[in-house]
């Protein structure tokens, strides 16, 4: 039961191929879902380029149909591809086989109800496990439901590219990590008025030349040198299943997420003036304060892109974005998707008539730690120590712990997604950045020894 039980993250369900995930049990996922769904009609379901998806998703149909469900299989397509076939067909819901950024050796289900909204933990996953750990899976339907099979590639291109209407011409570097970006590119770079150079652009489901996940520095390495060496405009990055695309300016310096955020934030209030963005607990001051500069709204929520979408559509914002790479868009039904987010930061930077380092350098106002893992084995007594510890500032727990100073704030919280806390932290100056994260992780340290020594007494 416990092995089931962790299977279903925060986001989605993700596990090891053949011994955590099995097409039996995906069977089983694929009925509980079909039950769940609120509202009747077809399911869309799409698949990335693993090397087991094929099998999984054909599981993932089964169970499906012999709950009455209709299925549009749209076959091997990015993450984001699916959100956009849920809108554009007016479906009940979607999943895809996908891992996202793991590696080849695990796999999962992404899943959407109506009107593409994601489906987390504590909004219908919760339901669907307990269905499956319960036997509580209702019978087969009398009537199978009816299979079609969609290509939906040239619409989803025509869809993306008209969110660079007047992009400039650019010289860049785009690193597919092997993932499923790489089978969409082709139908859409000869439309746009640059000169690529595409790495790793063979979809792979073993990844052979690095990890899909472009937040990882040492995953850019490649792509920061072909940048460099060749004296490129700027590079491009996707994720194993395309939903991110994170860029490395002409300096071979990586962008932030919050800079990408603030990119096309500018864009998005140029085009809806007053408009609302929706941004996390671990976004830069500066985004916050650009937004408001310029005529918008921000609006602030947990981390996750769950709860980032929920909120746009709630709130009828007309951007929203996490620090991650993940970044929404009111003309894509509210979803993300890394194409349309490097085809729309494309149009920012060639309408700031600036480089990409230049528009970054602009937007900082601050300096800020990559997101930084600690392993705690008491995040409780952790986060009770640094409630005392930093009493002076104003403390909020939307998500983890968030205090805020007038020159400094951090964000700690426990992930959603392994059995880590992640830090963020930022302040004016690199002097009192370092001071705020050396305090912070000694506390952390300090804790855990005292944990131990109460162990040991």
């Amino acid at each position: 039961m416990d092995a089931l039980t962790d299977l279903f993250l925060a986001y989605d369900i993700r596990g090891k191929v053949g011994t955590q995930l099995t097409p039996a049990l995906v069977d089983k996922i694929g009925r509980a879902f079909a039950d769940w769904l609120p509202i009747p009609g077809a399911v869309v379901v799409g698949r990335d380029m693993r090397p087991d998806s094929h099998q999984l998703a054909t599981a993932l149909i089964d169970g499906l149909r012999r709950q009455g469900r209709d299925v549009i299989d749209i076959g091997q397509v990015t993450s984001d591809m699916v959100y956009f076939a849920i809108g554009k067909l007016n479906s009940s819901g979607g999943a895809v086989i996908t891992a996202s950024h793991n590696s080849g050796s695990y796999n999962g289900i992404k899943f959407y109800r109506d009107h593409v909204t994601a489906v987390g933990l504590d909004s219908g996953l919760d339901v669907i496990r307990d269905a499956i750990l319960q036997k509580n899976i209702r019978t087969p339907a009398k009537n199978k439901g009816s299979l079609k099979h969609r290509n939906i590639t040239k619409a989803w291109a025509a869809h993306c590219l008209a969110f660079g209407p007047n992009i400039k011409p650019f010289r860049v570097a785009i690193d597919n990590g092997n993932g499923m970006a790489g089978a969409i590119l082709p139908y859409i770079l000869p439309k746009l008025p640059i000169e690529a150079e595409v790495m790793y652009g063979q979809p792979d489901g073993t990844f052979p030349n690095h990890e899909a996940n472009p937040q990882k520095l040492e995953n850019l390495q490649d792509l920061i040198h072909q940048v460099i060496d060749k004296k490129l405009d700027f590079g491009i990055a996707f994720d194993g299943d395309g939903d991110r695309a994170v860029f490395v300016d002409d300096l071979g310096r990586p962008v932030l997420g919050t800079d990408l955020l603030s990119i096309i934030a500018k864009l998005y209030l140029d085009k809806y003036p007053g408009g609302m963005i929706i941004h996390e607990v671990r976004t830069s001051r500066a985004s916050q304060e650009l937004i408001s500069e310029w005529g918008g709204t921000p609006i602030r929520t947990k981390a996750g892109r769950v709860n980032i979408g929920s909120l746009m559509r709630q709130k009828g914002a007309v951007f929203g974005g996490e620090t991650t790479g993940h970044m929404f868009f009111k003309e894509n039904y509210d979803a993300d998707s890394g194409l349309i987010t490097a085809i729309a930061a494309m149009q920012a930077l060639s309408n700031s008539g600036k480089k990409l380092s230049e528009l970054v350098n602009k937007y900082r106002r601050y300096v800020m730690i990559p997101e930084t893992n600690l392993i705690v084995a008491d995040p409780a007594a952790v986060f009770s120590k640094l409630r005392q510890v930093f009493a002076d500032g104003n403390q909020d727990e939307l998500d983890g712990l968030t205090v805020n100073y007038p020159d400094k704030w951090f964000n700690l919280r426990s992930s959603n997604t392994e059995p880590v806390m992640r830090l963020s932290a930022e302040a004016k100056t690199q002097d009192d950045l370092d001071k705020l994260v050396a305090k912070i992780i000694g506390l952390v340290k300090e804790t855990a020894v005292t944990n131990e020594r109460k162990a040991l007494q």
